[in-house]
């Protein structure tokens, strides 16, 4: 057996000079490229080259666990993988899983209308130059942690180079590390990166495989150009098959005694076995070591063919709506996939660990339908196992590897690879490495136009059947026409399946900039303003809730001196010479016996906080038929935020972002805030959360700062909450006042964040509003443990929840404001006289005891349990709590209307604080 690019270094000259590996790893052909003529064939890869899924597999988790170890856990934890389109994308998945905890993106040649570009960069040798990026979370490339740059092999650096200098204006960081299988950059190339990394004073690291350069006489690029014009005398055209199959080729590169004397440097190949062993790829880890590959026994293997029914025939399979049934020869036969809900097909858009247990979790079912399928369809009395090739389609990589791994593990004889867009001469020659060619036409109405699209080393495998594994938007009548890739993979293989992956496109911005909808391939532009403002603040640095359950829109005071005595603040608010968010309370620090009636609210409450939470979230989530993004309104909304984000993981696997800004009455909701959501998501999917309404002022107050400014129209004034005893709002878990605990402390239940600040001196006009983290009171934090009470509570809940909402969607959810009303009344019949100085609800009622100078408490006759600690609060602070009938809430709190520290109130009596 000789190498498979002993064909041209025989005819070029071409030699591969490096590590013993190489020949193993790699072999060349020639390509119909104006730019380049030689092509390095990777037998790893999975692309050219059929091969096994463990092995393909194996090279990139083994690479991942490498940069893990190079990395050290804190700073893999930190990580992103970024992978190159088309042929890395399932590499730098299999890195990402090594790594273990990082998301992932490719690079995509497929522009997505509404979805906005956050990078992109060119790739100058390749057939398709341009490459988008096109996460659905803008956040995705903006962490300071390391970028891991993934692709199939380095040959100049000009790609990396060209993508981490535009990445790196946008989004510094310090540390970067590439990943390929093989480097074959030449000395010049290697310290153009150097002084690069130099440049831009940041660490570059490279992982490979094998190493080595490429040797390229004078005029290769002209001597190869007549070679495949004398092979090729013109451009490849689609028919329905080609006209002769050449001989099976070798699906992994074959061991070549010597090199042919035109490449004298290139060393003897070691064997490589055909077996799926790991011994195949350097450096890829033992079977034991791969931990996101399905085992075996968690994978049934193919039942024997007279236990499946007999699969339906070509033309009892159905089409995909608009798409004719194919044709009755060639029989291909539609494998249903039941693909997880929420689980992109690949990385274009980002792809999460989160995404990928959902996806490990599924595999062992789809798996068995496609084990089925195949065995259903294998004819009686075959003497060996069928010889299956999972083909995936040109970026849709990651999917089909992994289900083809699946296969394999299941027992099966498997090999991978996938289509691909560049046009690539084959020769049927044992020593070259693309051997025959199937020629289609493209089939998911590509941006660039119709156009041909190839399968290498297909034809002529010895495969028995074939699974064809496309994603929804390229299930279309060309895949499925006469000359289409079904037809052609029919022409030279027994059996065709096809099985379809879900199409994942994130919901299209409402107002895409002018550039991107004109021009899909046009440079990137930032969005506006978002260079002026930082990335949200998330714990444990800024709050002690985990980073992934809210991103603080809001800039750290922590170190400025805020507080004042509640009675100086009062006094100042009503006087007028200060804004109550100008200053913070002093930190009411609980007593053992409120801790206990905490406590002890929290363990009888937590079942009915958890169905007003899971009410609110499935009424959300049925309204927004988009993945929503929860905007908590700072800081009482924030626990209802993370709570509900909470459900939609627990009960759906939705991931939903989660952030909270400020909102201060009488000034409106932070702009800045607005501006930096505007920048990241769609300004229609946010959802406003807050914890619960009074009288209904800050709902008005969000909606007027919405009005006024046609800045912000595309976001949808409505808040969610958790409880609406005022009835202001149309979505709520409830319209009961009762005690929710979260009420009950300030910044200890509330992540150790302070009430939001706005004050001239400390934020600009481009600042985010401020906040305090209180780390000091750490120790008597229980923000963790009032979520995860709730939470605990959520499937006791779930199935009154599903009725509840069922007939809450029905209902008439209209707000009739008999809150605001009551306000009004209140405050004229105990002589007030400004609404503002009553605040109804058992919530509202606890913040005046806490934070400002309370007068009287109102409650409802007969209200028990729910005002305990209400009832101790006022008893610590000598205020009286008067039992009234007729009250639309469980209680009110009256603040000291004219307050000084002198002053009585208007029934005469003084009132003291202790």
């Amino acid at each position: 057996m000789v190498w498979t690019g002993t064909w041209v270094a025989e005819r070029l000259g071409v030699e591969l000079i490096g590590d013993e590996e190489l020949p193993a790893l790699l072999g060349l052909a020639l390509r119909r490229n104006p730019k380049r003529a030689h092509l390095l064939v990777s037998s790893v890869l999975g692309k050219h080259v059929p091969q096994h899924p463990s092995v393909v597999y194996g090279s990139g988790l083994g690479l991942g666990l490498r940069v893990r170890e190079l990395l050290g856990a804190e700073e893999a934890g930190r990580a992103v993988v970024l992978g190159y389109a088309e042929t890395a994308t399932a590499l730098g998945h299999a890195v990402a899983d090594g790594l273990g905890s990082a998301p992932y993106l490719h690079s995509t040649r497929r522009p997505v209308p509404g979805v906005a570009t956050a990078g992109g960069f060119e790739e100058s040798h390749s057939h398709a130059t341009s490459h988008l990026l096109l996460p659905e979370d803008p956040e995705l490339l903006a962490g300071p942690g390391p970028l891991v740059l993934v692709d199939d092999e380095f040959s100049t650096g000009n790609t990396v180079l060209n993508t981490i200098r535009g990445l790196h204006e946008r989004y510094p960081r310090d540390r970067y590390v590439v990943v390929a299988l093989v480097d074959m950059r030449a000395p010049a190339d290697r310290d153009r990166l150097t002084a690069f990394a130099a440049e831009l004073g940041a660490r570059v690291d490279l992982l490979s495989l094998a190493a080595g350069t490429v040797t390229l006489p004078d005029g290769v690029l002209e001597k190869g150009q007549e070679l495949v014009a004398r092979h090729e005398p013109t451009p490849p055209t689609t028919t329905p098959a080609p006209p002769t199959v050449a001989p099976a080729p070798p699906t992994v590169a074959p061991t070549a005694p010597t090199v042919a004397p035109a490449a004298p440097a290139v060393p003897a190949a070691p064997a490589v076995p055909t077996a799926p062993t790991r011994s195949a790829v350097p450096t890829a880890p033992a079977p034991s070591a791969v931990p996101t590959a399905p085992t075996q026994s968690a994978v049934p293997t193919a039942p024997a063919p007279s236990a499946v029914p007999t699969a339906p025939t070509p033309s009892a399979v159905p089409a995909a709506p608009g798409i004719p049934a194919a044709p009755a020869a060639p029989a291909v036969v539609r494998v249903p996939l039941d693909w997880p809900a929420e689980v992109p097909d690949g990385g274009r858009h980002g792809f999460t660990p989160e995404h990928r247990a959902r996806l490990e979790a599924a595999l062992p079912g789809m798996t068995k339908t496609l084990a089925e399928a195949l065995a259903a369809d294998a004819p009686d009395g075959a003497d060996r196992a069928p010889r299956v090739l999972v083909l995936g389609f040109e970026e849709l990589m990651y999917a089909p590897l992994r289900l083809a791994g699946a296969l394999e593990d299941a027992g099966l004889d498997v090999r991978y690879s996938t289509t691909t867009r560049s046009p690539v001469l084959a020769v049927d020659d044992p020593g070259y490495a693309i051997r025959t060619r199937l020629v289609f036409p493209a089939h998911d109405d590509p941006a660039d136009g119709p156009g041909d699209r190839y399968a290498y080393n297909v034809a002529g495998g010895g495969f028995d059947a074939v699974v064809a594994v496309v994603d929804s938007a390229a299930d279309t009548p060309e895949l499925h026409a006469p000359d289409g890739l079904l037809a052609q993979l029919a022409a030279h293989i027994p059996r065709v399946a096809l099985a379809v992956v879900p199409s994942y496109t994130p919901r299209p911005r409402s107002q895409p900039r002018p550039q991107a909808a004109m021009d899909p391939m046009a440079a990137p532009e930032a969005p506006e303003r978002s260079s002026m403002l930082p990335e949200p603040l998330r714990g444990p640095a800024f709050s002690s809730y985990a980073p992934e359950e809210v991103g603080w829109l809001l800039q750290d005071l922590s170190d400025v001196e805020l507080e004042a005595p509640t009675e100086e603040r009062e006094e100042a608010i009503q006087r007028g010479g200060a804004h109550y968010a100008e200053s913070l309370p002093v930190e009411y620090q609980p007593s053992a016996r409120y801790q206990e009636l905490f406590h002890s609210a929290l363990e009888s409450s937590a079942a009915r906080i958890a169905h007003a939470v899971g009410t609110v979230t499935e009424t959300v989530l049925a309204e927004r038929p988009a993945r929503p993004v929860l905007v908590s309104l700072a800081r009482a909304g924030t626990p209802v935020g993370v709570l509900m984000r909470r459900w939609a993981l627990h009960r759906h696997g939705l991931d939903l972002p989660h952030y909270a800004v400020s909102i201060v009455r009488g000034r409106g909701i932070d702009a800045n805030a607005l501006r930096w959501l505007a920048a990241h998501h769609d300004p229609a999917d946010v959802v406003f959360v807050d914890g619960w309404t009074g009288k209904g002022a800050i709902t008005r107050e969000l909606a007027a700062a919405l009005r006024e400014s046609e800045e912000f129209a595309g976001f949808d004034p409505e808040i969610a909450v958790l409880a609406d005893p005022g009835s202001c709002v149309r979505t709520y878990g409830t319209r009961e006042d009762f005690l929710i605990p979260s009420a009950c402390l300030n910044s200890t239940v509330s992540g150790l964040i302070s009430r939001t600040v706005l004050r001239a001196d400390l934020v600009g006009a481009h600042d985010f509003h401020g906040a305090k983290f209180y780390r000091d009171l750490s120790g008597a934090d229980v923000s963790n443990a009032f979520l995860d009470a709730v939470e605990a509570r959520f499937d006791e809940v779930a199935a009154t929840v599903d009725t509840d909402v069922k007939d809450l969607l029905a209902a008439d959810r209209t707000p009739t404001w008999e809150g605001w009303a009551a306000v009004e009344r209140i405050s004229e019949e105990y002589g007030i006289h400004d609404v503002n100085l009553v605040k109804p609800g058992v919530g509202e009622t606890t913040r005046v005891l806490l934070r400002r100078v309370p007068w009287k408490i109102l409650a409802k006759r007969g209200a028990g349990a729910d005002l305990a600690h209400v009832r101790l609060l006022a008893e610590q602070r000598g205020v009286p709590v008067e039992e009234v009938d007729g009250l639309p809430y469980t209680c009110v709190g009256l603040i000291h209307p004219q307050y000084t520290r002198g002053a009585t109130g208007a029934d005469g009596k003084a009132v003291t604080s202790r």
